[in-house]
């Protein structure tokens, strides 16, 4: 579901990846990348499926060698979600993955080398209608530039952004999105709210390089939070040295906190104090490990206490408030029925899973009537 004013987004052209709509209004897709050796491809087949039962919309697989594009073209003949291929230097691999029908190509045109390496891919992208994406890095900014701007700043990854940008336009090729990141939150704002201004192509973002898990989440919620309440932004990917599938659980709730896109439950629960009635962080944690299969939109609130528990609920789907000697459910906002603390856990979970089966049932009920 998408909730996000559209009046409020950057105007941006639409490109396609896949059956994904990037930009032009589309909804803002998420992204991971692999970290399987691509060789390996029921390992990496096995892995993008997990990425795609945790919502993500693309998936970015890394091919880095003749062995590897072999592999890649494998590995998209099984994969249900669109495939990008990351590619850096070498200009036969990206018309191998090309070959090999993925669905993009990342690569720096620039970085191709002769002229002539650079029109055989962008031909080729174009002949089989395969986007290509541009990533800008502070980490591998031009040698020209360093030297130029003495370190990395907006100027210069925004000037090296437009030289390769500059290149397929040349060619007459529009068909590309744009990354332009740095591990510092400030640079990249300043450089993405820049370039923003400068082209209409759809804008991929990320902080690179973010950190861990705890640390990268809340580096990456923070630069591309500020970035999409400003209606920058068509598409994600948080950077974390943890599990992929971490990163495209993160990117969800990045935009379900935003109000942009909404899938599985949105949990609200008080950080726990001395008036807690039960044990809210050992419920909290049961249920998001047991909850994650469910995709249906709700919003579910666990409060410990009569504090702030009444006012949460009664905005709720299902909530709970602390109560001595029983604690209050609530279902559909209203005050349903009282249940003692032992189990709660159990209790709330198939009250959810009963909600859901109900949401399903209904909805069967209006498609066959509308049929």
């Amino acid at each position: 579901m998408s909730f996000q004013d559209q009046n409020n987004r950057r105007k941006s052209r639409q490109i396609k990846i896949g059956d994904v709509l990037v930009g032009g209004g589309a909804d803002i897709s998420i992204q991971s990348m692999t970290n399987t050796k691509t060789t390996d491809v029921e390992g990496t087949l096995k892995q993008i499926r997990q990425l795609e039962d945790a919502g993500a919309d693309i998936v970015r697989v890394s091919v880095p060698d003749i062995d590897s594009a072999n592999a890649f073209a494998k590995i998209k003949k099984s994969s249900n979600v669109p495939l990008v291929a990351d590619i850096h230097f070498d200009y036969m691999m990206a018309l191998e993955a090309i070959k090999g029908n993925a669905d993009c190509i990342r690569i720096n045109p620039g970085n191709i080398g002769k002229e002539e390496k650079v029109k055989q891919v962008v031909s080729a992208a174009k002949d089989n209608g395969v986007p290509i994406r541009v990533g800008i890095n502070a980490g591998s900014l031009e040698r020209k530039l360093q030297i130029k701007y003495g370190e990395p700043n907006a100027d210069a990854l925004v000037e090296s952004a437009l030289g390769h940008i500059n290149i397929l336009e040349q060619l007459n090729f529009n068909d590309f999105k744009l990354s332009i990141k740095a591990s510092d939150v400030f640079l990249t704002i300043e450089s993405y709210r820049k370039v923003a201004k400068l082209i209409d192509q759809p804008l991929h973002l990320g902080i690179t390089e973010a950190g861990g898990f705890r640390s990268g989440t809340v580096k990456s919620a923070v630069g591309m939070g500020a970035l999409l309440l400003e209606g920058i932004g068509d598409t994600l990917r948080v950077s974390l040295a943890s599990d992929p599938v971490d990163e495209i659980k993160v990117g969800w709730d990045i935009l379900k906190s935003l109000k942009i896109r909404s899938r599985g439950i949105n949990f609200i629960a008080c950080p726990s104090c001395s008036r807690m009635n039960f044990d809210v962080i050992g419920t909290m944690n049961k249920l998001e490990s047991r909850l994650e299969d469910i995709k249906e939109d709700l919003d579910v609130a666990v409060i410990g206490c009569y504090v702030n528990g009444p006012g949460e609920s009664k905005h709720t789907t299902i909530g709970v408030t602390g109560g001595s000697p029983k604690n209050l459910i609530y279902i559909d906002g209203k005050p349903d029925h009282k249940v003692e603390s032992e189990d709660l856990a159990e209790h709330l979970e198939k009250l959810i899973r009963d909600k859901v089966k109900k949401i399903k049932s209904d909805l069967d009920s209006v498609i066959v009537r509308s049929n």
